[in-house]
């Protein structure tokens, strides 16, 4: 005997709901398939699509972006602290700006035990962030012990003239440095004796050129490796010629928004 012809639908009364559709009601007097709650027949599983196979590839760009979106706000965040220490000592803030250094001190340690997952640009940007966070320190722990330092000393007469004169001098000289610090920030160093030997000192020297100048904006259509390889083979011989000295340092910095490449003589 065969099966009930109408199993295939269910029609049920009014207060009746089918448990895969969320609770839709099925007992209009219209039959429905029973197959129409979106699970796969004879599963309980949803019928999920498949992921495609750049899936994953979408998911490492996804990550690398997201360490170029955290390095740009690492970048803010460091230049946001130097104009916040420069309202502190110049009395517009009561007190110095440390939840944002503890948030860069955050960023810089957690990439620091991530180096292996940057990529070669990414780890350039980040080693320069670093130093300059890290000069930027130095100057602002100077500059906040001599803001405490005048604010409990009182002196009066010649002697407070002469102390205010040394004191002066001391900010003069650290704001000095704080400005070479800025200067140096940016700039890559590396040294040559040998560039046909040196093949990875030449390819550091290289990618660090071309990174600077994709940053400031520059066009990089016609810098090839071949030719950048050959200037510094000829550049470093023909200095060590001319200024009988054995090694030429090669420095890469942005001056004036434009990206320099010098090559210096070391004695």
């Amino acid at each position: 005997m065969r099966g009930n012809p109408f199993s295939y639908w269910s029609i049920g009364g009014p207060s009746e709901q089918c448990e895969g559709c969320g609770g839709l009601p099925i007992g209009t007097g219209a039959p429905r398939p029973r197959t129409v709650c979106g699970r796969r027949p004879g599963t309980d599983g949803p019928l999920t699509p498949s992921l495609p196979p750049s899936y994953h590839g979408k998911r490492e760009i996804a990550a690398l972006a997201t360490i170029d979106e955290e390095l740009g706000q690492l970048e803010r965040d460091i230049r946001q602290l130097k104009i916040e220490y420069d309202q502190f000592f110049g009395g517009g803030r009561k007190r110095p700006p440390n939840e944002i250094e503890w948030r860069i001190d955050l960023v810089v340690k957690k990439y620091g035990e991530r180096a292996g997952d940057m990529k070669y640009g990414q780890r350039f940007r980040y080693n320069n962030l670093t130093q300059t966070y890290a000069k930027y320190k130095d100057i602002f722990r100077k500059r906040t012990r001599q803001k405490e330092e005048g604010t409990v000393q009182r002196h009066f007469g010649a002697a407070a003239k002469a102390i205010e004169a040394e004191r002066a001098q001391r900010l003069a000289e650290a704001n000095a440095r704080y400005s070479s610090a800025v200067a140096d920030a940016s700039a890559f160093r590396i040294t040559c004796s040998e560039p046909e030997r040196e093949t990875e000192k030449v390819e550091q020297l290289f990618q660090a050129f071309v990174e600077a100048k994709k940053t400031a904006g520059e066009d990089i259509a016609r810098l090839t490796h071949a030719g950048f390889t050959e200037f510094v083979r000829k550049k470093t011989k023909d200095l060590q010629r001319q200024k009988n000295c054995t090694e030429v340092e090669y420095v890469v910095e942005v001056v004036d928004s434009q990206v320099r490449l010098k090559a210096l003589v070391k004695a």
